[in-house]
């Protein structure tokens, strides 16, 4: 009765008066970082913890105690590597292998770079990583609205199925989102939403419109996921409602937050406006990842993320057109620079040294150290020398479509080679628009503007 007492009081009572004495804390310690200490000390505590890993003992950790050394000592992996050289021969029980210890969960990943599933470890370690740089987000939430009464309801997280599969006694794997809620700590599971049972369902039909009517019987003050998911979720719960026009302000007006993160956001900006007409929900950009919770926005959308330094996470970054070569410069925070496509390598507590992770990032502020996900490192568009990124294309995209008066609610581009000779190859893009039926007009504009717009920013692509 007392544990029941105690639940149902964490679901009424307003926490957030605690969350901004912490975030008062949390804000001055921000502002003093010394981003490069922090990382270096990040880095010896990763080794120092390790040294006794297989990998720490391959390595010879017990000697490295600076950058340089172990940059020398540790070469560049990306997952197929590691995989073999140390996780496949006892997978799933990894014990001291990288990483003291058993691993407990594994965050499946799809594996698009590689077409094979991925099983990233995590440790506790990462989970209280995880949980710090989510706390790192409300503080930002709070510094933006100092009146906010964000602990007042539910966090509602639109994801996979929280389902695990136990891999061995003790050991599970899954979708990260699942993880999360197993290692939620039980004061902070009446605040989340779905419950359990809900978060289980596996087909997304169904899921979507089950999570829609549950949700609003609660109190839903931040909301979270993928934004082509969440446009998906609005409609299906508008249409539900007998809504034309869909308006988080009608379904959930106590919302505070809308964070997203996954995808390059400028393709869907201009609908998330829309939708959010009447709102004082703000939008803010998170960069969680299966291997750690990298950065966060703590200013405006567009501005950047900004890194998060001291949550036992070690960054490299290696310039794009350097990364297949067999000794590519490896920079870190104290010789970064703005305006640079960088390949982002971590380091981190759940046991992944030098770790090509597959996403780019540019720099575009180095007080604090904010960055912009500029796309991955597989994901680029090269049929004919020009060398185009993803940030370069969805940028062409969406400013071209609001530049007719419409939104791109998808859209894929590929190749289209020459059939015969003579034939010039192109790019073909297939989009869906807010607007049904474009003029030739339009259309011809359209075209000609992402063409623009792709010259300016690219010389390859005006070249060839």
């Amino acid at each position: 009765n007392i544990y029941r007492v105690l639940i149902f009081t964490l679901k009424v009572l307003d926490l957030t008066p605690i969350l901004r004495t912490y975030a008062k804390w949390r804000t001055s310690q921000l502002k003093f970082q010394d981003p490069v200490f922090s990382q270096e000390t990040q880095l010896k505590k990763l080794l120092h913890k390790a040294k006794n890993t297989k990998f720490g003992i391959d390595h010879n950790f017990s000697k490295v105690n600076d950058v340089h050394t172990f940059q020398a000592n540790v070469p560049l992996r990306k997952y197929e590597q590691i995989w073999e050289e140390y996780w496949k021969p006892t997978f799933p029980v990894l014990k001291d292998c990288t990483w003291p210890g058993t691993i407990p969960y594994f965050p499946v990943s799809s594996g698009t770079s590689s077409g094979v599933t991925k099983y990233i470890p995590c440790t506790h370690e990462m989970i209280r990583s995880n949980s710090k740089a989510g706390l790192d987000l409300l503080v930002h939430h709070l510094n933006n609205k100092p009146n906010s009464k964000i602990f007042g309801g539910r966090s509602f997280m639109l994801g996979g199925s929280t389902d695990l599969t136990e891999q061995a006694p003790g050991i599970f794997s899954g979708d990260l989102s699942g993880i999360t809620v197993k290692a939620l700590p039980w004061w902070a599971r009446p605040r989340y939403f779905p419950p359990t049972n809900l978060a289980l369902i596996k087909d997304w039909e169904e899921k979507i419109e089950v999570l829609g009517r549950e949700s609003l019987k609660s109190n839903i003050r931040m909301l979270g996921g993928v934004p082509s998911w969440m446009l998906i979720f609005f409609e299906k719960l508008s249409a539900s409602l007998n809504k034309k026009d869909i308006r988080i302000a009608d379904i959930y007006p106590e919302l505070e937050m809308l964070t997203h993160g996954g995808v390059n956001f400028s393709p869907y900006y201009d609908r998330f406006k829309k939708v959010l007409e009447g709102s004082n929900a703000e939008l803010r950009e998170v960069y969680p990842a299966s291997e750690g919770f990298i950065a966060t926005a703590d200013l405006n959308y567009g501005e950047g993320l900004r890194l998060n330094l001291d949550n036992e996470i070690f960054f490299e970054f290696v310039p794009l057109e350097e990364l297949s070569n067999p000794n590519p410069t490896r920079h870190w925070i104290k010789n970064v620079e703005t305006g640079v496509n960088y390949a982002i390598v971590l380091t981190t507590c759940a046991g992944l040294w030098g770790y090509v992770i597959g996403d780019t990032i540019r720099f575009i502020n180095k007080n604090p150290y904010r960055v912009l996900v500029t796309g991955r490192t597989s994901y680029y568009l090269s049929a004919f020398g020009e060398h185009l990124i993803a940030e370069e294309i969805e940028d062409a995209v969406s400013n071209s479509a609001h530049s007719i008066n419409v939104t791109v609610e998808d859209y894929s581009v590929g190749a289209l080679y020459p059939e015969k000779e003579g034939d010039l190859g192109g790019h073909l893009y297939v989009m869906e628009l807010s607007k049904e039926n474009i003029s030739e007009e339009e259309e011809r504009s359209l075209i000609n503007n992402i063409d623009k717009k792709l010259i300016q920013r690219n010389e390859d692509y005006e070249a060839h």
